[in-house]
């Protein structure tokens, strides 16, 4: 059995904080959909101190704001843009349209039509992400969304260039200096300025997340993608320095963002629980990191590589790090996660940035029934039939006839019963079932 050589926050008090997180959102979001904009504009005062004429910024203000990017972080934001973008052009590339025979005459078949509107959020209060507008607004542009929005909250009282340019740059139609409740609220439940959305995506913080859960149902969402969680699952192939960095280097995002480390080695565990302790006293962020390790920091010993796997699949974390001596091995077998990082020259801040891959994740466990933001998700599936015989119409109808009465359904039965008579000269009365023939069979 796993031995837990430290532990995280008790479960009822993580439930006891949602609970307080619900109670917060549920408020917020009445009062959006109450009074709009004026709701909004007090929310943004109170939690952002921001209150400019406009949230939307015009094409002049986007002009202004960008120039402030120098040329060569203009750059990195180009070469992590198009990363990303060449990666869903693939994703998007694998996903066809569809059309098939089934039996003479019956067509039937699919079409990938992209969401008509989608809001992205942003998140930069503390730290500007602008990555996360090339996760969201550029692989919403891939797909085709004719309406993208994108909403980031102001940083240190004024909107972040770095954020606006990569937000612009991934071709966002309409762009907000919103933060928070207030920006997933408006774009998701409109107001009088801001008309509302399709759909929203993007990560968050717990209150983020929280309305996006509330909010779906009335738009859809991408997934829930809460507060930032890693596992590190590693063995004795690498040293508690890279273990302990990995950790914390996730643990930063928030005071909320568990880090876990799997491991079969009791040594790599203690000297990385120890390196961790020493790497605290000089990260610049040690304050968030600190909070975060010592509220939801777990270091799991295992007896072998299949409990470390079991353990990992149970946990369902959004991001996990695999350093160990079968890391392909994990590749076939794990089965709940948001995304793989494999090998020590892997790490997850080059998935969150600059490799390509989207770092808009599942956590909160749900990697077990979903994967993370891509182009897919704002692409939606539809089927189409169509029957182009007399012979194939009353073939069908005849089946459809007396499965529908089976199940009771008189007027079920007469939509095909009406196409077996006109397209098979066949009687049937009004309200019966299509009798059987050895021809239909």
């Amino acid at each position: 059995m796993a031995d837990y050589l430290k532990r995280g926050k008790p479960e009822a008090e993580r439930t006891e904080d949602d609970a307080k997180v619900r109670g917060i959102v549920q408020t917020a979001l009445a009062d959006i959909d109450k009074r709009g904009d004026a709701a909004v504009r007090e929310m943004s005062e109170k939690f952002d101190r921001y209150s400019p004429p406009a949230f939307r910024l015009s094409a002049s203000d986007i002009e202004a704001i960008v120039s402030k990017v120098s040329t060569r972080e203009m750059a990195d934001i180009r070469f992590a843009h198009d990363q990303v973008v060449k990666f869903a052009r693939a994703q998007r590339a694998s996903m066809t349209d569809l059309e098939v025979e089934t039996l003479p005459g019956v067509i039937l078949g699919h079409r990938n039509i992209p969401v008509q509107s989608v809001g992205c959020y942003v998140p930069g209060g503390k730290f500007p992400m602008v990555a996360s507008a090339h996760m969201s607004v550029a692989t919403a542009s891939v797909a085709g969304v004719p309406r993208i929005a994108a909403a980031t909250p102001p940083f240190k009282g004024e909107p972040n260039p770095g954020v606006i340019a990569a937000m612009h740059m991934g071709g966002a139609h309409e762009i907000y200096v919103l933060g928070g409740i207030q920006a997933v609220g408006a774009m998701a439940l409109g107001t009088e300025t801001i008309e509302p959305v399709h759909m929203l995506v993007g990560p968050g913080n717990a209150f983020v997340a929280e309305a996006k859960r509330q909010l779906f149902g009335r738009v859809g969402i991408d997934l829930f993608a809460g507060p930032t969680e890693t596992m590190v699952i590693a063995d004795e192939t690498v040293d508690a320095e890279l273990c302990a960095t990995d950790l914390l280097g996730q643990a930063e995002h928030g005071y909320n963002s568990p880090a876990v480390l799997v491991t079969n080695s009791r040594k790599l565990a203690v000297e990385t629980l120890a390196e961790i302790e020493r790497l605290l006293t000089v990260l610049p962020t040690a304050e968030t990191a600190g909070k975060s390790w010592e509220d939801y920091g777990e270091v799991i010993l295992c007896a072998d590589h299949a409990e470390m796997l079991k353990v990992a699949n149970d946990i369902a974390s959004e991001h996990v790090q695999v350093m160990t001596d079968r890391d392909d091995w994990y590749l076939e077998n794990m089965t709940s996660y948001g995304a793989l990082f494999l090998g020590p020259r892997t790490n997850v801040a080059n998935g969150d940035k600059v490799i390509g891959t989207n770092h808009t994740l599942p956590t909160k466990k749900a990697g077990r029934y979903t994967g993370g933001l891509w182009v897919g998700k704002f692409l939606k599936t539809h089927s189409y039939q169509r029957v182009v015989t007399d012979a194939a119409a009353t073939m069908v109808g005849e089946y459809g006839s007396r499965l529908c009465m089976l199940e009771g359904f008189v007027g079920h039965a007469e939509q095909c019963n009406i196409r077996v008579r006109r397209y098979g000269g066949i009687n049937v009365p009004y309200g019966a079932g299509a009798p059987y023939r050895e021809a239909a069979e």
